[in-house]
């Protein structure tokens, strides 16, 4: 278990050149990087407001919503004794990320409560909600975002349960604020961070003997937002140096925007790594954009954002600007059809180009 002091959200291409060093030493302590694949992307855009969405299912009640506090559509729980999962079962394989954005809610009777639970669970019946419950008999791994984190892994093959908690005050979940939680898995290991913080690192707790193939959220009424899945594990040095192209997924932005959100710090640092051990190495980065919007638009965010990140890669570990080429192509090249959540996800990347 690893627990690290909660970190500001800050954005290296609008950094002063003095805090370079600590902007680099941050983002070494930040080590998540999402699968190479995205296989499930919802934020609840394609709904309408007051639906329960469409790619979701529950026993019991929610809805789309809009937060004043937070731009984009929400899905708000909107009872605490509430299942949710989503509609199709999932096929996971050995190496997976899973990532959500969550607003804590108070609910009743006591409404001082923003406690909310997220499993992932291997189930022979994925659509039965009911079935075995989850707890106690099944297979699977609980993280309940409570005054402390706290997590159970459970097997149906009898092993032994691994429980515990993370007792750091600054990791503390308060109502309307948001949080962006990650989880990775590779093979037994599971890893979970809050924000930039890794809570856990786990080296046995998903067991091989089994397929997880569900993600369920219970006992809160949070809002959920930019529900992301993606499988593989990323080589980008192999594809960037052997291959000469690298396409990320792990390089975030603001909606409409060119700032980096600081869950880019994993990906940014593995990429910095490769040019600093290869120093003859030029490349061309290249952003892309899904169709939503008008094509002038997309094609100027996107160069704006491929120059984003080269501003963090040049400010956070002093790689030489002349190295670096930046280009957008907008919408021009999708690699997906622009027609539902997850293809725009894939749309939405960030190409390094070897020159």
């Amino acid at each position: 278990m690893a627990v690290f002091l909660l970190l500001s959200l800050l954005y290296c291409s609008y950094l002063p050149a003095q805090d370079n060093d600590s902007l680099t030493r941050i983002y070494s302590k930040f080590d998540f990087i999402p699968g190479e694949k995205v296989i499930f992307f919802d934020d609840f855009s394609a709904d309408n407001i007051g639906d329960f969405p469409a790619l979701w299912n529950t026993n019991n009640s929610g809805e789309v919503v809009t937060f004043p506090k937070y731009p984009g559509k929400w899905f708000k729980i909107t009872n605490s004794r509430s299942i949710v999962t989503l509609l199709n079962p999932l096929t996971l394989p050995e190496n997976y990320t899973i990532e959500f954005d969550v607003v804590p809610q108070k609910y009743p009777p006591s409404n001082t409560s923003t406690n909310y639970h997220f499993l992932l669970i291997s189930t022979p019946k994925p659509k039965d909600l009911l079935y075995g419950l989850a707890l106690p008999g099944g297979t699977g791994i609980r993280f309940s975002f409570e005054y402390n984190t706290y997590y159970r892994a459970y097997y149906a093959d009898k092993s032994p349960e691994l429980k515990g908690n993370s007792m750091d005050p600054s990791i503390r979940q308060k109502e309307n604020e948001k949080y962006h939680v990650a989880i990775w898995v590779q093979k037994q290991r599971i890893r979970l961070y809050l924000n930039e913080t890794k809570i856990l690192d786990l080296a046995k707790a998903i067991s091989d003997q089994f397929k997880y193939n569900m993600i369920r959220f219970e006992n809160g009424t949070p809002l959920i937002g930019n529900v992301r899945i993606a499988t593989g594990l990323p080589d980008m040095r192999n594809k960037l140096i052997t291959e000469g192209k690298l396409v990320s997924y792990g390089i975030y932005f603001d909606v409409n925007s060119d700032k980096l959100k600081p869950q880019s710090a994993g990906t940014l640092k593995e990429i910095a790594g490769i040019l600093a051990d290869n120093p003859e190495l030029k490349i061309r980065i290249i952003g892309h954009t899904d169709a939503d919007g008008n094509d002038a638009a997309n094609l100027d965010l996107s160069k704006r954002r491929a120059a984003s990140v080269k501003n963090a890669l040049v400010a956070a570990y002093s790689i030489d600007a002349a190295r670096i080429e930046t280009d957008g192509k907008g919408e021009k090249e999708p690699v997906a059809p622009n027609d539902n959540g997850t293809n725009k996800a894939l749309n939405r990347r960030v190409e390094f180009i070897k020159l």
